[in-house]
């Protein structure tokens, strides 16, 4: 049996490292950066445990759940936390962080979100960059959700460890992610007796035996399939143009917020404000009496590939969650989902406008 996914050549080293070099363009990055074989959660923990330890004092910023991550990995690093929760229908503010700092001038460490695809949220990461530079601090920064839907830039906004992933407004593979790492960030981590070393976590093996090796000799057999699918997607980023990409995602997150508010029916955006609404998934406020994770799965069971889900874990029976991100950054998806909500609202009661909705998603694409 012959497929076009088997028996291919081996990826060489040199291959390997022309698609880091893509995801450094795209990220306007000067910075090292490695693609780590495994979904975003892998870069995720392990530039967290490669630097952060027992003298670390790090600043959580959590707007979603995935902060709440970060705040269990750096207490299982030993370091002293300190969590700055945000409403989740709100973004932090450059001015909360610096009161942080103020309050704690210790801080050394800064960890944010800055997309939270959960909830719908994203957090201005150039302005708290700036505050996080006057501090000195470390600033670890997760962009899988961001990267692909708005500008992320790492050395313009002195991010020192930016991780991100393919699967969502990229288009692309969830198997393989990358960071891209500072001096700074090597640095600590070279002085962290407490990083991960000889581990499938450990960035300092990637630093030494790949980086400082000049990228000749890989690790370990490579994520082929994967590593080929994150080359494919580069190449339709820069073919279509970065910024028509986000801008494509900026128009399905304002077509899904005015499309919602024009339906009615007691739906409303999540996240208040519109400055404050991530590009890559627009989240919503069901009215009282609607369970929305109901909601979700009768529309779901009518036509399974809407880019709908309900919020996690508490947010199910209040929150739905459009996916507008990668090939979902479409009016057709942005309405098919709207028009499925809309028609499960109304069989509960609650009057819809779906021919004005219909309008206010289609004005927001012209």
């Amino acid at each position: 049996m012959t497929h076009p996914f088997l028996d291919l050549a081996p990826l060489s080293a040199a291959h390997f490292a022309a698609i880091e070099d893509r995801v450094a363009r795209l990220l306007d990055t000067r910075q090292d950066v490695v693609i780590m074989q495994g979904e975003a959660l892998l870069p995720l923990e392990g530039a967290i445990r490669a630097t952060a330890g027992p003298e670390t004092v790090a600043l959580n910023v959590i707007t979603g759940p995935y902060g709440q991550t970060f705040g269990n990995w750096l207490r299982d690093c030993g370091a002293t936390v300190i969590d700055l929760a945000v409403p989740f229908h709100a973004a932090v503010t450059a001015e909360r962080i610096r009161e942080a700092f103020a309050g704690h001038p210790e801080i050394d460490f800064v960890s944010l979100v800055h997309a939270e695809a959960a909830t719908g949220n994203t957090n201005p990461v150039a302005e708290i960059g700036e505050a996080v530079r006057e501090q000195g601090a470390l600033f670890y920064l997760d962009a899988v959700a961001s990267v692909g839907a708005e500008p992320v830039l790492p050395d313009a906004w002195g991010v020192d460890l930016c991780v991100i992933g393919a699967q969502k407004a990229m288009g692309g593979p969830a198997g393989v992610s990358a960071v891209s790492v500072s001096e700074r960030a090597w640095a600590r981590m070279a002085a962290n007796p407490h990083a991960p070393r000889r581990s499938y976590l450990s960035l300092l093996d990637w630093k030494e035996r790949w980086v400082d090796g000049g990228r000749k000799a890989l690790l370990h057999a490579p994520a082929q399939l994967e590593m080929l699918a994150l080359e494919a997607c580069l190449e339709r980023i820069e073919a279509d143009g970065l910024e028509t990409v986000m801008r494509r995602h900026r128009t399905a997150a304002l077509a899904t917020r005015a499309g919602a508010v024009a339906l009615g029916g007691g739906l409303e955006p999540y996240v208040y404000e519109e400055s404050d609404a991530a590009p890559v998934a627009t989240t919503l406020r069901v009215p009282a009496g609607v369970v929305a994770s109901e909601l979700v799965a009768e529309a779901l069971a009518d036509d399974g590939t809407l880019p709908l889900a309900a919020g996690g874990g508490a947010l199910a029976g209040e929150m739905i969650r459009v996916n507008h991100y990668g090939v979902d950054a479409t009016a057709g998806a942005v309405w098919a989902s709207l028009a499925a909500l809309g028609a499960g609202l109304a069989k509960r009661g609650p009057a819809v406008d779906l021919a004005g909705a219909r309008r206010a998603v289609d004005s927001a694409w012209r």
